[in-house]
């Protein structure tokens, strides 16, 4: 058989690769290269593995389907493990959400999504975020903006699109504290509905209640309780991305639930199958109804392999206290994180919750560290951990481990990460002329350090 190096030019650069292992197993917390090395994934197939690589229990299930049944089109027939499948989000849903709709991937459920909010309320206005990331076919690119890359060269995109700010710190006024940033992208909201689009014709306002690619930023509750309350007023309908942070993520299982807020509409996906492809938009009986038999469809989604690993992974949360260490890890996490913030210059903020966390790096001088984040990246996948990037500026590095982490595992990777963040921190300091030696005060910083 050929090798990937080999066979590379069949594929399309398009996609690019943030390294150039070649992976040949995985076992949870680690993925193996075909050169045999081994390392700490912090990135799981960008949080897709809650359970790690290759889950015991959801190889099982995958193995027993294939044996019996893999497909047959849910459009169709049915699948029994599928309907058991949607009962069970049901009940874990918050408020009235119990009506699902299962698809292959996190874009096809954001475009889904959109058109259930449009047949809906038949309004043809959608309200998004700054600094979101909804996925990549057309109708998820125009809905997302964390990056100005995805829309070159591609417009124009599906019409009656808009963006307002979200609560984050390069997308308000310097200065602000989070309530203040929060009223800030509130009023920016308002603004938006008085000059530009009427309330009236808004169909859905999309947000993801903590940012995934965009930075890993958490908004402020009031500004989410807010956002609730114009819906209702103005018969708009809200959205939840939990795409990333959904499905025990940040410590429970729906993000939402972190702020008390229930959304008309949820999308969720990455870890909903343990590795195998699946994502659902789940919304209420009432929506769902407005929904014509036959205007929306999928060939693979609902299959009953992706069901089985599904339900396979529930099983496994609810058994094995999943949630409850992802809490625990997450705190022991952060905590690491924090100290090594506490005694590194270039890192300027902490943020997250649960296993859902994030640093981001910066220049003495004030600078985004995209740079520094490319050599922490290089030098981690050296010394034997992986670890993905994010924010617009892409000076945020992004921390994904399994929910099921250990935490000697979690000591073994702060262990490479503050050696490399030390020894990138040192550099910077000896970059500056005349810079006193040892670590800066805080005050003599031009970006300053936050825990919050």
């Amino acid at each position: 058989m050929s090798t990937f190096d080999e066979n590379k030019r069949y594929l399309s650069p398009a996609l690019a690769r943030s390294t150039d292992i070649v992976a040949a197993s995985g076992s949870g917390s680690y993925l193996t290269g075909t050169d045999g090395t081994r390392y700490i994934d912090w990135i799981q197939g960008i949080a897709v593995n809650s359970l790690g690589h290759c889950h015991p229990r959801v190889v099982a299930a995958v193995q027993r389907q294939t044996e019996t049944l893999m497909t047959a089109a849910f459009n169709a027939v049915g699948y029994e493990a599928t309907g058991e499948l949607a009962r069970r989000i049901a009940e874990l849903a918050p408020g009235e959400l119990g009506c699902t709709f299962f698809s292959n991937g996190g874009a096809e459920a954001t475009d889904g999504a959109l058109k259930l909010a449009r047949v809906a309320t038949n309004r043809p206005a959608i309200i998004a975020f700054r600094g979101s990331f909804h996925g990549r076919t057309f109708g998820a690119t125009t809905v997302t903006g964390s990056n100005a890359a995805y829309r070159k060269w591609v417009e124009p995109l599906v019409g009656g699109v808009y963006f307002t700010p979200y609560p984050s710190p390069e997308q308000c006024p310097e200065g602000l504290d989070t309530e203040e940033r929060g009223h800030y992208a509130l009023t920016e909201l308002q603004r938006l509905l008085d000059y530009i689009v009427a309330p009236e014709t808004v169909a859905a306002i999309l947000m993801e209640p903590v940012q995934g690619e965009g930075g890993y930023h958490v908004p402020p509750t009031s500004f989410v309780k807010e956002l609730r309350r114009i819906c209702d007023q103005h018969g708009i309908l809200l959205i939840f991305d939990e795409i990333q942070a959904g499905y025990g993520r940040t410590g429970k299982m729906f993000a939402s639930e972190h702020f008390d807020v229930v959304p008309d509409i949820v999308t969720l996906g990455k870890a909903i199958a343990g590795g195998v492809p699946m994502s659902a938009i789940v919304s209420t009986p009432e929506i769902m109804a407005r929904w014509a038999t036959g205007t929306h469809g999928t060939t693979f989604g609902g299959n009953p392999i992706a069901a089985v690993a599904a339900l396979a992974v529930l099983d496994e949360y609810a058994e094995s206290a999943v949630l409850e260490n992802c809490r625990e890890q997450g705190s022991y996490l952060r905590a690491g994180l924090e100290r090594i913030a506490d005694r590194v210059n270039i890192v300027s903020d902490v943020r997250g919750l649960g296993l859902m966390l994030a640093i981001e790096l910066n220049h003495l001088d004030g600078r985004p560290g995209g740079d520094l984040v490319a050599t922490l990246q290089e030098r981690c996948r050296r010394a034997g951990l992986l670890l993905l990037n994010c924010g617009v500026r892409h000076n945020g590095i992004r921390f994904a481990p399994p929910l099921n982490v250990t935490r000697d595992v979690l000591d073994d990777g702060l262990a490479i990460l503050e050696e490399a963040l030390v020894a990138l921190d040192t550099a910077e300091l000896g970059s500056i002329p005349d810079h006193p030696t040892g670590p800066a005060e805080p005050e003599a910083l031009a970006s300053e350090q936050v825990h919050g």
